[in-house]
């Protein structure tokens, strides 16, 4: 496929800026690791284009320092690119679910609850979901609400969202998928993650 040439082009109606410039709706799941860093990669490229961005971490703790917070706050305040807010629920796992489940859930849910809320006011022009898969394999958000939520969503947000088994509806409204595959990792070699690479 040559570069930047689509292998169709659909009968929709609409022009070529139109259809370039509407809005995505992403999904970064699979085992392997990066789904996050390459969300949060597709938030450094809005920052560069003076876009709002809105991160929401889902299942990470509040306590948890992760580099890109750091970065991505610092830039954001810079006045030279777009702003970044930073919003954090749960406290704190990713596939592990421990005690205390429910008050989580209610976190997670009081986080779709705002997402939704700043979808229908337009806040962000770029929604970083991050680990927002869980809660939906879990049963905490209903996928249906989700997949409609972001059907109907105004203007021309982009929505990254991110966690390992996305669901499969969620896959099918999707506009971009990419499964993550492990083929190495070091911790299979006894290996814990390290500063710099995991945070």
């Amino acid at each position: 496929m040559p570069q930047g040439q689509p292998t169709t082009v659909p009968d929709d109606g609409l022009t070529t800026r139109q259809r370039r410039n509407r809005p995505l709706l992403f999904v970064h799941t699979g085992i392997g690791k990066g789904k996050s860093t390459a969300a949060f990669g597709l938030a450094l490229r809005a920052w560069n284009q003076g876009w709002p961005i809105g991160v929401f971490q889902f299942v990470k703790s509040a306590k948890w320092k992760v580099g890109e917070e750091n970065a991505l706050k610092v830039l954001g305040a810079s006045g030279e690119g777009g702003t970044v807010d930073w919003h954090k629920m749960g406290e704190g796992w990713s596939w592990v679910q421990r005690d205390g489940q429910l008050d989580n859930e209610e976190k997670a849910r009081e986080g779709w609850e705002q997402v939704k809320r700043d979808l229908a006011a337009e806040t962000y022009k770029l929604y970083v979901l991050d680990e927002f898969a869980y809660p939906m394999h879990w049963g905490w958000i209903d996928t249906d609400e989700v997949v409609e939520v972001m059907r109907n969503r105004p203007g021309t947000q982009h929505v990254v969202i991110t966690g390992r088994n996305a669901p499969d509806k969620l896959i099918e409204a999707a506009d971009l998928v990419t499964d993550m595959s492990k083929v190495k990792h070091p911790m299979d070699a006894g290996q814990k993650g390290q500063r710099g690479i995991e945070w």
